[in-house]
């Protein structure tokens, strides 16, 4: 049995978004009980130099709705990045499962050797093999943002543990 891009892909960024999601439920809770403003965790970092919590969310969405997108080869939905809230941090993840959960397998399996193109702004565009693009770039980048969300939420003293990332 070999494992698909679609099993490799859609899955994986819709189940760890629910997860994100949930902990994200976890994090507006401890805000309430603690009297925290709703815009305070939003706005933590782990450290000066690295994004706050909305930011690792939004790039986070951007790099499942992408990655899913240029495998079955159409255009990448553009979504603002102008949430500031928990509330509004988990409308942008439920829109973008949305989004993910449209594909269909037929729409990415085969895509293994799809030319994809990613632009950047500092580097300029990036090209890849789908598969390439998928295991090398996109999910490490994925995980990359959903586990520093956690960890920000974590820093500032949200309850959650391994559990709750792995849930599902």
């Amino acid at each position: 049995m070999t494992l698909s891009m679609y099993q490799s892909s859609v899955p994986v960024f819709v189940r760890l978004l629910k997860n994100l999601s949930a902990i994200l439920d976890k994090g507006r809770a401890h805000a309430e009980a603690h009297k925290i403003a709703a815009d305070v965790l939003p706005a933590s970092r782990l450290i000066a130099d690295m994004f706050p919590l909305s930011r690792q969310v939004q790039i986070a969405c951007d790099h499942a709705k992408g990655a899913v997108a240029r495998l079955a080869g159409v255009d990448v939905p553009k979504h603002e990045d102008d949430e500031q809230t928990i509330e509004e941090l988990q409308a942008r993840i439920a829109k973008t499962i949305s989004f993910v959960e449209t594909f269909t397998a037929a729409q990415i399996d085969g895509s293994e050797e799809r030319d994809i193109v990613y632009p950047t702004s500092s580097r300029g565009d990036l090209k890849f093999k789908g598969v390439d693009y998928l295991l090398g770039f996109a999910l490490p980048n994925f995980y990359f943002h959903v586990v520093t969300a956690y960890d920000i939420l974590r820093a500032n003293g949200v309850d959650i543990g391994k559990r709750d990332f792995l849930a599902g």
